[in-house]
């Protein structure tokens, strides 16, 4: 698996250098293409919104037709695992969409490379406050800003009350550390057998503890330090100790070990409740959310999906027109009562949907994770070429937690190669 994670990144990446190659001959149009009052067509691609909330879309792709009667929307969804590879393509050959939802991720890193236009050159001082600022930084890259925010969240730590009650534990008086989230997962562990959570091994780690992944000037790695070599240890540590399961578990795995009740925990944004509850209604019902206990560093890590414009687009203003509509309080408000998200715009959490609780587990999540928005960042804040640069350090401590590597020495190699990945 690890063989052809990496074949598909090298492809990637070597797709990435042509895309770059092409956008220096020379960019899309940013004139209206309007003659002989013909409409502007906008290509528009989602990943995997189809057909769940085809409705939401349908209305909103009307009411801005209604509004520009200049332009049609062209809208098509693809699967995750589909949109990178068949955007990189698409530009690659001259046909490049116009408006893409892409994650901060690799938004960043088509950013970096020059792919996608600088949103800061066409929107206006009140279109930037509009977004909260930690999430609107997210894709800022030496000034200049890859991508709009979409739709977010933030992590809440969601609980099973039956197994923590079985435990010893008082569900009413959550932890407020990861300290003491580690003491009550020990517990767990030692009174049921079970582990405390799951989790992905990826650079959100350092971002918990306050470790910087790279320099003030973004242009080598920082995180070759002594509180990096104990933070990892101790991460090793909870995982003999039970506390973590001793996995690189996706978002997916992580569902299935909460639905089966292998973990009494789990830390994830209020989308989680969607799976949840279809997987183990049983266990939704036992479920309860609480504020994401903090870790060194007081931050909330935000988990976004944005809106790009390829700089191949032949229709820059308006695609860029398009994507501020989507992404106004008013479209977010709506897209987020509708798909259980949370909107990136400060007015959005002024309805009193995002304040407002029947107790209910959705509204638990959604009020505790709308509260820390305007402290909430993206932990890949920043960093040039983004996603190799996580996928380096998802690998590193892969390395050291799983197959035993020594921390100092891995840490060392990882640095060396982050350091490489800037230079490309």
């Amino acid at each position: 698996m690890i063989k052809k994670a990496k074949g598909r990144l090298r492809l990637l990446v070597s797709m990435l250098a042509l895309v770059v190659l092409l956008s220096s001959c020379g960019g899309g149009s940013s004139k209206p293409e309007n003659v002989n009052g013909e409409k502007v067509t906008l290509q528009f691609w989602t990943i995997a919104l189809q057909p769940t909330f085809t409705p939401y879309f349908n209305r909103v792709i009307a009411d801005y037709e209604q509004k520009n009667p200049d332009v049609k929307i062209d809208w098509k969804d693809y699967p995750y695992d589909a949109v990178t590879n068949k955007l990189l393509t698409s530009i690659a050959s001259g046909s490049s969409p116009d408006v893409v939802n892409l994650n901060t991720e690799f938004a960043s890193q088509m950013g970096s490379k020059g792919a996608v236009v600088d949103m800061n050159e066409y929107l206006s001082p009140e279109e930037k406050a509009a977004y909260f600022e930690g999430i609107y930084n997210s894709t800022v890259i030496n000034g200049k800003a890859y991508a709009l925010p979409w739709y977010t969240g933030t992590e809440v730590l969601y609980m099973n009350t039956k197994l923590v009650k079985a435990a010893g534990l008082d569900p009413a008086h959550p932890p407020k550390t990861r300290e003491e989230l580690s003491e009550w997962g020990r517990q767990v562990n030692r009174k049921l057998g079970k582990a405390g959570y799951a989790q992905q091994l990826v650079s959100k780690l350092f971002a918990i503890d306050g470790i910087p992944i790279l320099n003030k000037e973004k242009t080598a790695a920082a995180f070759n330090t002594p509180e990096a070599v104990t933070m990892i240890n101790n991460l090793k540590k909870q995982m003999e100790d039970g506390v973590i399961l001793k996995e690189d578990a996706d978002f997916a795995q992580q569902v299935k070990y909460y639905a089966g009740e292998q973990v009494a925990f789990e830390l994830a944004g209020p989308t989680f409740i969607n799976f949840i509850k279809t997987a183990a209604p049983d266990v939704y019902k036992n479920t309860i959310a609480v504020p994401v206990p903090t870790g060194k560093a007081d931050v909330r890590l935000s988990n976004s999906m944005d809106l790009v414009v390829p700089t191949k687009s032949a229709h820059v203003n308006e695609a860029v027109k398009f994507a501020v509509f989507l992404t106004n309080a008013e479209s977010q408000t709506a897209f987020s009562k509708a798909a259980n998200t949370l909107p990136s715009t400060k007015d959005s959490i002024k309805d009193p949907y995002f304040t407002q609780s029947d107790q209910s587990l959705e509204a638990q999540a959604k009020v505790v994770s709308a509260q820390s928005l305007d402290k909430a960042t993206d932990y890949m804040v920043g960093v040039p070429n983004a996603k190799d640069v996580n996928s380096a350090v998802t690998r590193a401590f892969q390395n050291i937690l799983l197959n035993g590597t020594d921390t100092k020495q891995t840490l060392t190699a990882l640095e060396e190669e982050v350091n490489d990945i800037l230079k490309q």
